[in-house]
């Protein structure tokens, strides 16, 4: 009989025990996994604030080019009337025109933009100086004037000089085509003028000059500050090189020469 009960006491207490493990082992899985789970979520949080605050950080690159173009200026009227008025005597002396074709290194064989060409004054004096071997692009938005520099050209015998109507935003010229530049007394006319110098940057050769005569002015009196034009200038890619006040003795006219960064 005490054999028995004592068996059996063994059999109870190999099963008590057997419960107490599962229970423990069941416990200590639970804790386990109440670990992970707090972990997780008191990790979540940091995790997300970490990933949000890179966005933040990472720059959006800038598709507004709209903006680097605009100005926000007066522009003057382009000019439609008589273009005798570009005619004067005097205006050649004036200006100093053949200096300011030396500064520009205009020569034999080179070829020339006039931008905003009018009457093609400056037009048939670059033609002359740059020969049959050279060439002059004459630029303007005005159909009239395109057809008087042509009936020009012909009257006097250049067969130099190309036409070309360009737009408020674009002078339409060949692309590594030009050695030099002027824009003469027509830049305050001009109503994108980061757009044109920017598509004019395209159509330079290496070392290419731009000149531009202005004269000081608010931008709607016939005239601008040459502090605007330079500014604008550096907008659309130039650098300015030198700068002269001989064109003109008034003290109001300058002669600013960029080139291309």
């Amino acid at each position: 009989m005490c054999f028995v009960n004592r068996k059996k006491w063994q059999m109870i207490l190999w099963f008590l025990h057997q419960n107490v493990m599962k229970k423990v082992i069941l416990a200590l899985v639970s804790v386990k996994l109440a670990a992970l789970v707090i972990f997780a979520f008191l990790s979540f949080p940091s995790w997300q604030n970490a990933n949000l605050s890179t966005v933040e950080l990472t720059p959006t690159p800038s598709t507004n080019v709209k903006a680097e173009t605009e100005i926000n200026r007066p522009v003057s009227e382009p000019y439609t009337g008589d273009l005798s008025i570009f005619e004067g005597e005097s205006r050649a002396e004036n200006l100093q025109i053949d200096r300011v074709m030396d500064v520009l290194n205009i020569k034999d064989g080179k070829t020339v933009a006039d931008i905003g060409a009018g009457s093609g004054w400056f037009t048939v004096r670059a033609a002359k100086r740059v020969g049959n071997s050279g060439k002059v692009f004459a630029v303007e938005i005005n159909q009239e004037f395109i057809n008087h520099i042509i009936d020009r050209a012909e009257k006097e015998n250049y067969t130099n000089i190309q036409t070309i109507l360009g737009t408020e935003e674009d002078p339409k010229l060949p692309a590594n085509s030009v050695d030099a530049v002027l824009i003469l007394k027509t830049y305050h006319e001009i109503g994108e003028p980061v757009k044109v110098l920017t598509n004019l940057k395209k159509s330079l050769k290496k070392g290419a000059l731009v000149g531009i005569i202005d004269k000081n002015g608010s931008g709607n009196d016939h005239g601008i500050n040459k502090e605007v034009v330079i500014d604008e200038a550096k907008r659309a890619g130039f650098v300015l090189k030198e700068e002269f006040d001989f064109v003109k003795g008034d003290g109001m006219d300058y002669f600013l020469v960029f080139r291309a960064k």
